[in-house]
């Protein structure tokens, strides 16, 4: 990754990478009830070069998008798919608690034809599981060789994201809060008025789990300042500490908890109702990544209501933000249908409008955004931390070592622990131990 300054203007325009972290293993949802129309469908050409109506047959795509399987918008995206092959078709499997999940399917040689990749997976492994995708497929794309090994690409983003705080703007008006936190100290002030007027002040999504890796592994290269933070770790036998990016993170959390700042029960999956709660204003504030603006507005709530800021991690008035892609796609090794798995990747990042559809930008990087929200971001002057790959050696120790990095699993048990130094300090004895034991 590299840092980067962008003006409103250049972010409009895409004339630079904004994306949130990837990994983020978000299950984004949309309420949208049909795909919009992509400006990238004279500019997306068919993976293998040319388009090719006469490929045929039913490929099996896993998502963890299970609103969009629920709600038809999958299968609008299948009807645009059949209209260019016309005797091809998609079926689609939606996955809950997909960030673990997919982890089984891939060893079980259940992973369909198509699915998103998992995070978590060494890129050395992708050989193993992943078809490499065409050249062709990567022109005028972001994050083109972040999931590459020994020069294949073996996956392609499905979208672009940031991540800050998505914020109700009447909750906060009902608060008396008139001025966006710009510090820590100010976000917690505003947490505490939103408690005191009886507004659940962060959603923090605890239960849900996924959610809560925003505090930690999915964006501490961000107050980091720097995104080859991780590749750092691989030389360090005690890596994790209370006073580094993970811990400062994590410590804003903890202070969340402790201060009753977030939903009072954190035992209960209640990601879809939280997303009406933030929709009505009952709970102020997600920090999750631009993706949940659709979900929120689809929810009940209106564009105009929907505001969206960096978080303010420090009390220094500046901030860095993640640019980074989504999920991303590849194909089944295991798929007996490759080239119409590859044909329809190609067709669902470019020209489906499921990128748009869920809040986020183009992989295209000649197409521009729609996103009134993402004005109001950039009026901060984030400095953005452009995903890259990581050393492969970092995914590796973290797997040896039992870190479940991605899921947020690690997350939440650093939230509640009751030593936050003994939690590292457990932490980091695993990864020393994997380390050693990997010659590394």
């Amino acid at each position: 990754m590299k840092k980067s300054s962008l003006t409103v203007l250049s972010l409009i325009l895409l004339s630079s990478a904004l994306a949130a972290c990837g990994n983020n293993n978000n299950e984004n949802g949309n309420a949208s009830s049909s795909p919009s129309a992509s400006a990238s469908a004279s500019a997306s050409s068919d993976a293998s070069g040319s388009a090719n109506a006469e490929l045929s047959g039913k490929i099996k795509v896993l998502t963890h998008r299970t609103d969009l399987v629920d709600d038809g918008t999958m299968a609008k995206y299948a009807e645009k798919f059949k209209e260019k092959y016309p005797n091809a078709e998609v079926e689609f499997e939606a996955v809950t608690d997909y960030a673990n999940n997919i982890k089984v399917r891939l060893t079980t040689g259940e992973a369909g034809d198509v699915n998103m990749i998992d995070s978590s997976l060494p890129p050395s492994e992708f050989p193993k599981y992943y078809e490499p995708l065409p050249d062709s497929m990567f022109e005028d794309v972001y994050f083109a060789d972040y999931d590459a090994y020994e020069g294949k690409r073996y996956g392609i983003t499905s979208g672009v994201n940031t991540t800050g705080i998505v914020y109700n703007k009447t909750a906060f008006k009902n608060a008396g809060i008139d001025k966006i936190p710009t510090t820590l100290d100010e976000l917690y002030a505003a947490a505490q008025k939103l408690k005191d007027a009886g507004i659940t002040p962060l959603y923090m999504n605890y239960g849900a789990q996924w959610p809560v890796s925003n505090w930690g592994e999915n964006f501490y290269t961000t107050p980091a300042g720097d995104a080859k933070w991780t590749d750092t770790l691989i030389s360090q036998d005690a890596p994790f500490t209370v006073d580094g990016p993970w811990g400062q993170l994590i410590s804003i959390a903890r202070t969340f908890v402790e201060k009753g700042w977030t939903e009072k029960d954190l035992s209960t999956d209640n990601w879809e109702m939280s997303k009406g709660e933030v929709a009505s204003g009952k709970a102020g504030m997600y920090f999750l990544g631009n993706w949940v603006i659709p979900q929120v507005i689809g929810a009940g709530g209106t564009s105009e209501d929907i505001g969206f800021f960096p978080l303010p991690y420090d009390n220094s008035g500046k901030y860095n933000a993640p640019l980074g892609g989504d999920y991303y796609v590849g194909v089944s090794k295991d798929s007996k249908n490759k080239e119409l798995a590859i044909a329809w990747v190609d067709f669902f990042v470019k020209e489906s409008g499921y990128s748009a559809d869920s809040g986020m930008m183009s992989v295209l990087k000649s197409q521009e955004s729609t996103i009134p929200q993402f004005a109001e971001f950039q009026s901060f002057n984030p400095t953005f931390i452009e995903s890259t790959a990581v050393d492969p050696r970092y995914t590796e120790i973290a797997k040896k070592a039992e870190i479940d990095l991605g899921t947020g699993s690690v997350d939440q048990e650093l939230i509640v622990a009751k030593d936050l130094q003994k939690a590292f300090d457990e932490l980091n004895a695993k990864w020393a131990k994997a380390k050693k034991d990997l010659g590394y």
